[in-house]
Formats: C-alpha cells, sequence, structure tokens
C-alpha cells in the first residue's frame, strides 16, 4: 500500500491529496519499470468534473471533461473507462468478488464534487445529457488543439537551452483566440506554471504585444523580449526556482525544466542554479568569451550552472567546463509542460 506521508494542507486537501496520489503512483510505476497507469475513472466522474468546470466559468478546453489519455513524466497515465456508468464497475466487481476501497471524502458535503455526486447520482438524464455534451466538446477541444499544433510548428522553435523563439507575425495573421492560446502554451512551457495561465492575462500580453512590438512584456514567469525581429520567450530570473544540491545518484526535474541525472561517482557539493542567480552576471563574462556557443547576451542570465564551493563547474549551453572537472550531472530541457503533448482523447 503507497502512503501519504507528507504534511497535509489546511486548506485545498482534495487537490492536494489528488497531487500527492498520482505522485506516489508514478514514482511506484517507475521504480516497477511500468509504461502506462491505468485509472478507474468512470462516466459519472467524468460528468462531475464538467459540472465543476462549467461553474467555474471554463471555456471548451475545460468542458470536454478529463482526457482518456495524459502524459506524465515517466509514464503514461489512461482511463479506459470514463464511458462507463459506475453502477456497472460496481456491479462486477461484486459479482468477482474483487473488493476495492472508497473514498470517504467522496460522501463529504464539505467538497463540491461530493455535492455534485449526489446530485448527479440521483439524476441519470443529468448525466446523460452531460454525456452527451463532453463529447461534442471533446470533440471540439481535438480540432483545437490540431489547429494549434499546426500553429506552435509554424512559428515557434524551442532550443535546448530552455527557450523559445517566437515569430510574431503569428500573433496577429490568426485570430486573437487561437493566439492567445498559442501564447498561453509557449508561457506555460518556458515558465513551468502549475496551473494554466488566466485568459484575461493572456489577453493583456497578446494586445500589449500588438500595441508597442518593441517592448519586453512578461508572463507567468517568462519574459517575451523583441530581438532581432523575432520574440525570445525566456525564463524570468524573480519567478525561478532556488539553487538546489545535486546529491550523487538522483535525478530530478528542478525549475519544472529541467532534468539533472547525477551520476553515483558525482562529488558531493555539487548545485545547480541559473548563471545569473548567484552574483552579477559580469563576473562570468569570460565563460562565455570562452564558449563555443553563440547564444544571445541577454539569454545568459537564465541558464543553467553547475556550481561548487570554489565557483562554476560548468555551463552546459554555453560549452564551458572547468578544466579538470570531476564527473558532473546531465542537465537536459525536460518542461513538465511540454509545447506539445499528447492530444485530447475521447472515449
Amino acid at each position: 500500500m503507497l502512503v501519504w506521508s507528507d504534511t497535509k494542507p489546511a486548506t485545498g486537501i482534495q487537490e492536494a491529496a489528488r497531487a500527492a496520489r498520482y505522485h506516489l503512483l508514478a514514482e511506484w510505476c517507475r521504480a516497477q519499470g511500468c509504461l502506462h497507469l491505468l485509472t478507474a475513472h468512470h462516466r459519472e466522474d467524468q460528468a462531475e468534473t464538467s459540472l465543476i468546470r462549467r461553474r467555474a466559468g471554463s471555456g471548451i478546453d475545460g468542458l470536454a471533461g478529463m482526457s482518456a489519455v495524459r502524459e506524465m513524466p515517466g509514464i503514461r497515465l489512461v482511463r479506459p473507462l470514463l464511458g462507463v456508468a459506475k453502477a456497472r464497475l460496481v456491479a462486477l466487481l461484486t459479482a468477482e468478488r474483487q473488493p476495492f476501497f472508497s473514498d470517504p471524502s467522496n460522501r463529504n458535503p464539505v467538497f463540491e464534487r461530493a455535492r455534485l455526486r449526489v446530485d448527479a447520482s440521483a439524476d441519470d438524464q443529468l448525466v446523460d445529457r452531460v454525456t452527451v455534451e463532453l463529447r461534442d466538446f471533446g470533440r471540439q477541444r481535438i480540432e483545437r488543439e490540431r489547429e494549434l499544433n499546426r500553429l506552435l510548428a509554424s512559428a515557434v522553435s524551442l532550443h535546448p537551452a530552455g527557450f523559445a523563439v517566437l515569430d510574431p507575425a503569428a500573433i496577429g495573421c490568426v485570430e486573437a483566440e487561437l493566439s492567445e492560446r498559442l501564447l498561453g502554451r509557449i508561457a506555460a512551457s518556458i515558465g513551468g506554471a502549475c496551473y494554466p495561465l488566466r485568459r484575461e492575462r493572456v489577453a493583456r500580453l497578446r494586445a500589449g504585444l500588438l500595441d508597442r512590438r518593441e517592448r519586453a512584456r512578461t508572463l507567468g514567469g517568462c519574459r517575451f523580449v523583441p530581438w532581432r525581429g523575432r520574440l525570445l520567450v525566456l525564463r524570468e530570473l524573480a519567478a525561478a526556482a532556488p539553487a538546489l544540491p545535486l546529491e550523487p545518484g538522483a535525478e530530478l526535474i528542478w525549475d519544472r525544466r529541467f532534468l539533472a541525472r547525477v551520476s553515483p561517482a558525482t562529488r558531493r557539493g555539487i548545485v545547480i542554479s541559473y548563471l545569473g542567480q548567484t552574483g552579477p552576471l559580469g563576473d562570468y563574462a569570460p565563460f562565455a568569451d570562452r564558449s563555443n556557443c553563440d547564444l544571445p547576451r541577454l539569454l545568459h542570465s537564465v541558464l543553467p550552472a553547475l556550481w561548487d564551493e570554489a565557483g562554476i563547474v560548468a555551463v552546459p549551453h554555453l560549452g564551458y567546463l572547468r578544466p579538470r572537472a570531476s564527473p558532473l550531472p546531465k542537465v537536459a530541457f525536460r518542461p513538465l509542460n511540454p509545447l506539445s503533448h499528447a492530444g485530447f482523447t475521447v472515449v
């Protein structure tokens, strides 16, 4: 049995518990070499999700409910039973004499989902109607994602150093809603946001970029900076994660953007941070001068660097490595919010 042993929050307990549950299950799957995690989310779960999002004012993407396939770090979450009624699942488990757990919070009226669950269970017609709407919203979401992916492929390029280059013409040559989704997707990937960005903030960013094209803007932990007829989208240093010590043998995601793999042979005392986090960037200019990389100087402050007690050991994306350095961690751009991902799937 997997146990959530961390300190429980005073508020948002269901959201925190859901995150902890997926984290524990994903860790177990990776340890066992499992590539797919199947859950038993059913038709009523899907209807409740849609009703909650409707009350929150969600758009088409939210009203489409849960996707049957979702990418997670190292595994794929699959929900094959979203179209199956809960009563059928319970009847099957009972017939097979298969024990199952029932979460008591599902019956606690303090939580919105529990209140909706009671309403939905008493109204089959409501569930049927919401299910039909879900499929329609799902088909619309799939088409919208295809449209967005085509625009991403033609207007955006990602660099392994953790920034994006955007053709600014793409912002004004398509309808506002599509360009706002483009900007939101880029900002989520480069900024590592934990939650979707608010639509009104993305709309303000688009309006600002169109109104004054020479001015830099910020959104979701990112900076949008005009550069040689393009827009560079880079991490906002003030919003970045702090420096993190790397233990020998560890494998982790830092700042929700960079995967660090540490060899067991790596000595202790190595820290990862952005180049501009530890001191004035001018102090490290000689390293850039000796590098074999031509990245714009304005990006240098947000490049990941490895440090020890003596100073900089390596700046991988500038090609700098201190002479005679011992085996060092491998650093790769692996954002938890990829620019493109497994498309929405309806069952």
